[in-house]
């Protein structure tokens, strides 16, 4: 948990957003209530809001799709 409240930059197709990280899940054993018991899913996965998906000019039909991120 030590990313929440801070910002990651995430970007796709040539497009960067700045995003305030509001919580982590264990991605080997998933998610608690407080987190929509999320399942396990694979490392470094970013879950974002539909507002960062605009910014970065993504489909949110296509519902998972090549990214980066990194801390500031």
């Amino acid at each position: 948990m030590a990313r929440c409240g801070h910002r990651v930059k995430i970007t796709a197709n040539g497009n960067s957003v700045y995003a305030k990280v509001v919580d982590e899940c264990d991605s080997v054993e998933g998610c608690d209530e407080d987190h929509n018991f999320e399942p396990p899913c694979d490392n470094n996965i970013v879950d974002a809001s539909p507002a960062v998906w605009d910014a970065l000019g993504l489909d949110q039909n296509v519902g998972m799709v090549d990214i980066t991120w990194s801390e500031e």
